[in-house]
């Protein structure tokens, strides 16, 4: 009997969201319907997340989960990128998964799910794995709304060779997608009523090489932006430090649409760690750049991550770290152990360095930005900004400005109730270290 209804649990990053929903539409044009509660569904699908271990347990933990809830009658299938990377371990620790499919063969999802509900067929686990065709090419939306902003994938996999790494292992090399695909998904979007699309990527300042083009990413918005008038906001993540060229800040300085707003995970300040990391060395120049973009862009928005502990990280090179931070350059900072990754490139430098010392200093950073966070955000106090109202109840309202991507960064707490999906400007009355609290401007 053919299984109508499927439920999803996703995990990881937002391109793992635009999967998700891109499955999803192929379930639904099979004749299929999503619901919303493991219980009601034929098929139970974990888009899983493989990129590190703290991820990989994750995934294991919701997959046991459901494999602990599920009747016989259901289906459990593993998607996405541990499901790339590591099937068999999948299999060995949650032996009640009937099928498992890759990152690379989410369009397959069909086959797979007929595979296993074939009368003749009895065989399980499916294993639907690599080799893959082209992850760029696609008959279905890449994107997936949440309320009025949208993520929209321009560019699947990576061809950088950073040591720590799993990405490309996961996802294959670069894989643009083309500006004509590209754009009748964000025209699909702004007729829905969208009003921020976030294009996204492994390097969105990669887009395009691939397809021969050069800088292509300023020539994709050159083409997109106008199609889409209605979209008040287009933000990018994320950018390669040394790929974000003058003529894209040009196109951020001088187009409202695209909002002067840069996520360029920097990953370190010393330049011998940098070389391990197998990153852009140059930081001096890197962050003279960025420096020449805040005089282009007085309202520019930077974002950046950094990676503390991987092997070679002495207490100088850290102190060096502590430094750029100290210069308060950035808006937002994200701060991650060094996670040891078999099949990386900076596997034969093993993982030298102590927990604890990781841990004493993500925390020594994270403390430091949360004052410079402060400071930046008390200075808002007394402006007004554009909100984006995406939460209402109990009297409240909760939103973000340009300055906050979606789930990464904060957001703008208003005292007054304010229909969601609504941009309301809004006046800035106090400060938190991730957040800002306002009322509606007279």
């Amino acid at each position: 009997m053919k299984r109508s209804t499927f439920y999803f649990e996703t995990l990881g990053c937002p391109k793992n969201l635009v999967d998700t929903d891109s499955i999803s539409v192929l379930l639904h044009e099979a004749g299929r319907d999503q619901v919303g509660t493991p219980e009601a569904a034929d098929v139970l699908i974990v888009n899983t997340c493989g990129f590190i271990e703290p991820a990989r347990e994750e995934s294991i933990e919701i997959l046991q989960q459901l494999a602990g809830q599920k009747n016989p009658q259901q289906l459990l299938i593993a998607a996405g990128c541990m499901a790339e990377r590591t099937p068999q371990r999948i299999l060995a620790e949650v032996p009640e998964v009937d099928g498992v499919i890759s990152t690379r063969r989410w369009r397959e999802i069909g086959k797979l799910l007929e595979q296993l509900e074939s009368e003749t067929d009895k065989q399980k686990p499916v294993l639907i794995g690599s080799p893959a065709g082209s992850p760029g090419v696609s008959v279905v939306p890449r994107t997936a709304e949440q309320g009025a902003s949208a993520y929209l994938k321009i560019a699947d996999g990576c061809r950088r060779s950073c040591a720590y790494c799993s990405i490309p292992l996961i996802k294959g090399t670069a894989s643009s997608r083309s500006v004509e695909d590209i754009t009748a998904d964000a025209v699909r979007l702004q007729q829905r009523g969208v009003r921020e699309i976030v294009l996204i990527a492994q390097d969105v300042t990669d887009y395009g090489i691939d397809l021969g083009l050069k800088d292509g990413l300023p020539g994709l918005l050159e083409a997109l932006l106008p199609n889409i008038p209605d979209v008040d906001w287009v933000r990018l993540m994320y950018a390669y430090p040394d790929r974000v060229s003058e003529r894209l800040v040009d196109l951020m300085a001088f187009n409202p649409q695209l909002i002067p707003y840069l996520d360029i995970p920097l990953q370190h300040a010393d330049s011998e760690v940098l070389r391990r990391m197998r990153r852009p060395r140059d930081i001096e120049s890197t962050i003279q750049f960025l420096y020449s973009m805040r005089e282009k862009m007085p309202d520019l928005v930077l974002r950046t991550t950094f990676i503390v502990g991987f092997p070679g990280e002495t207490d100088p090179a850290f102190s060096r770290l502590v430094d750029l931070v100290e210069e308060e350059l950035f808006d937002h900072v994200g701060v991650f152990p060094y996670f040891f990754e078999p099949g990386t490139p900076a596997e034969k430098d093993g993982d030298p360095i102590p927990d604890e010392v990781k841990q004493e200093r993500l925390e020594h950073l994270m403390l430091l930005q949360q004052e410079i966070s402060l400071h930046k955000h008390q200075a808002l106090v007394g402006t007004n900004l554009d909100v984006l109202i995406e939460g209402v109840g109990d009297g409240i309202s909760v939103g973000r400005s340009y300055r906050d991507a979606p789930e990464v960064d904060g957001v703008v707490i208003l005292t007054e109730e304010v229909d969601p999906g609504e941009i309301k400007p809004v006046l800035i009355t106090g400060a938190r270290p991730y957040d800002l609290v306002g009322q509606l401007a007279n």
